[in-house]
Parts: structure tokens; sequence; C-alpha cells
């Protein structure tokens, strides 16, 4: 049980591609049947296509913003708490503990962040693939991947999406050790 669930919340799962499809194209429209000649419905493919490969880009540049603010209110709470403790050495040590309870919480908020734009990004790059099946080339979805090993090959490509999420555990880490040292030292 508790395995499955630790699977379930860390794990990739993806929804199949198939349930992608059927989802994405509009049901009665073809090249047949929109309005006007076959040319009209692939330049709205196409147009559509550009517009979602854009929205994928706009949430990798958003997840790199939570990046950079996670990690700078992490830096600004540190060193406040670090500025603190150097003027004022009479502190006593738990002082720390709801600082360092503040720095473990914002990188819990970090880590699920990260992992909830992985899961948005992953399903983008399925649906780019099920347009993609539309057009005359699969740069993104078929090219691009296979030219990383499809992820297997970490010779060739690490995913990132991966890689950061563990950013945010290994600052929790620091401070948990760090917190368990304040309350041991007393």
């Amino acid at each position: 049980m508790f395995t499955e669930t630790l699977r379930r919340y860390f794990g990739r799962r993806q929804v199949a591609i198939d349930d992608v499809r059927t989802a994405l194209w509009t049901d009665g429209v073809d090249a047949d049947t929109y309005a006007g000649p076959a040319e009209k419905y692939q330049t709205a493919v196409l147009e559509q296509y550009r517009i979602y490969v854009e929205m994928a880009d706009r949430i990798s540049a958003r997840r790199g913003t939570i990046n950079t603010f996670f990690l700078a209110a992490n830096t600004a709470v540190f060193t406040a708490v670090s500025l603190a403790w150097a003027q004022d050495t009479d502190l006593p040590r738990r002082a720390l503990v709801l600082p360092l309870v503040v720095l473990i919480v914002q990188c819990a908020a970090w880590f699920w962040i990260l992992r909830s734009y992985r899961q948005l990004s992953s399903a983008k790059f399925r649906v780019i693939g099920a347009l993609e099946e539309r057009l005359p080339a699969s740069p993104y979805w078929r090219a691009e991947w296979k030219g990383l090993g499809s992820g297997r090959d970490r010779s060739l490509y690490w995913p990132m999406a991966a890689l950061e999420q563990w950013v945010p555990a290994a600052f929790a880490l620091a401070y948990l050790a760090l917190l368990v040292m304040v309350l041991v030292m007393g």
C-alpha cells in the first residue's frame, strides 16, 4: 500500500496516447467536412499546432521563473537567519526551529509545484505529438525524442524535469539535517 502510494505520487505515469488522440479531435470535423477546401483545414491544424507549441514553451518559462522565485526565497530566509545569528550570538539555538521549518515547507511547495509543471508539460507534449500526426513531419514528438534516445540513455539526454525536482528535495534534506542538529544540540 505504501509503495503504491509512493509510486503514484512520485512515479511517472502518463495517459495512453490513444486516449489523447480521441480527446483531441472534434467529432465530425475533418478535412472533408471543414468549411472550405482541405488546405484550409490543414492550415487550421498547423495554426493550432503553432499556438499549442508556444503554450508549451511558456509553461517551461514559468517553471524557470518558479525555480528562480523559490531559490531567491530560500536564499532570503537563510541569509536573514544568518545575519540575525551573526548580530546576536546569544540567541538560543531553538530560535532556528521556525525559520528551518519555513524553509522545509518552502522546499515542499517548490517540489510539488515543479511536479505539477512536469505533469502539465508531459501532457502538452503528448497533445503536440497527436497534433503532429496530422502534419507532414513530427520534429518535436518523434524525431527529437528519438534523437535523445527516448530518455533511456543518460549519455544522450538526462530529463531536466526529473533533475530539477531533486533540487528542492536536496535543500529540504539539508535543512532537515540542520533542524535535527539544532534540536539535538539544543
